[in-house]
């Protein structure tokens, strides 16, 4: 019985003006997802891209300030001036060195698999201390429409990525996403489904009969392209519970869910993040 209400959960649809969904689009939305979980639920202290531009601002700072007191002619005074100054930048970047970088770890694990597997079609987002044990969960599912011709992929984000990103997390902020955030620091995991012969041991960890606690409640995002003719199936959460190999379509049985051996821990953020 406490299956039977997860099962009746439904998706959120977001629909793209796009044919397909292309795999660069496809990584931009889950790390854009990824880093809207993360400010709404207090982990991090601003929007992801503003830390991103703020680390490496502050990685140029530290540098030009190098450049400076390398400077043989400069005056005592000053060069204490700049050193102080340096070991604030240096605070700086340590504050946010480990937050970028499990952040880019998990950028390029995702890029491998996306790239390995362009038809990716389900995501979970869980944030708590284990994946079995999460105080919330995000489920995304992709339906690729027409499959998309080329394997090219520089993963720059296009204007397709940005408004389905805009899209989706309009969608989140509608479902009340963050609105009862635990005020301390807890750890962000990803999930990706794929099939049970892809191996990737450096950055993913087979979890072929992963469950979480039926009592939580996720938050779940179908993406859909417009124009496409077939309907997707919506994959039954009750399966989580059960069963992991019949969430997407029933020619999928070789799919088991993967595990990132990346995680984000947050930065236990105690202001509540506002909406601009």
């Amino acid at each position: 019985m406490e299956g039977q209400g997860r099962s009746e959960i439904e998706f959120t649809d977001v629909e793209t003006a796009t044919e397909s969904l292309h795999r660069c689009i496809i990584y931009h939305v889950v790390i854009d997802v990824l880093g809207f979980v993360l400010f709404m639920h207090q982990q991090i202290p601003s929007i992801l891209q503003d830390i991103s531009l703020e680390f490496d601002a502050l990685h140029t700072e530290y540098k030009d300030l190098d450049a400076i007191m390398a400077q043989p002619d400069m005056k005592a005074s000053l060069r204490r001036v700049h050193a102080g100054k340096k070991r604030e930048v240096r605070m700086g970047i340590k504050k946010f060195e480990k937050l970028m970088k499990n952040v880019s770890n998990i950028q390029s694990a995702l890029q491998l698999v996306i790239s390995e597997i362009p038809d990716i079609k389900e995501v979970i987002l869980v944030l708590g201390s284990s994946s079995v044990r999460p105080q919330h969960v995000y489920e995304l599912c992709f339906s690729h429409g027409k499959v998309a011709s080329g394997s090219d992929c520089d993963f720059l984000k296009t204007r397709a990525a940005e408004g389905l990103s805009r899209k989706a997390i309009r969608a989140l902020v509608s479902k009340s996403a963050g609105s009862n955030s635990y005020a301390g620091p807890t750890k962000l995991f990803l999930l990706i489904k794929a099939p049970a012969s892809f191996s990737q041991p450096v950055h993913f960890l087979p979890k072929r009969d992963f469950r979480y606690n039926k009592k939580i409640l996720p938050l779940r995002l179908r993406f859909k392209c417009r124009n496409q003719n077939r309907e997707l199936d919506a994959p039954r959460l009750g399966s989580l519970t059960a069963s992991s190999t019949d969430l997407v379509d029933k020619n999928s049985d070789d799919l088991i869910w993967f595990q990132c051996r990346h995680v984000i821990k947050g930065m236990a953020c105690r202001t509540s993040p506002t909406e601009e």
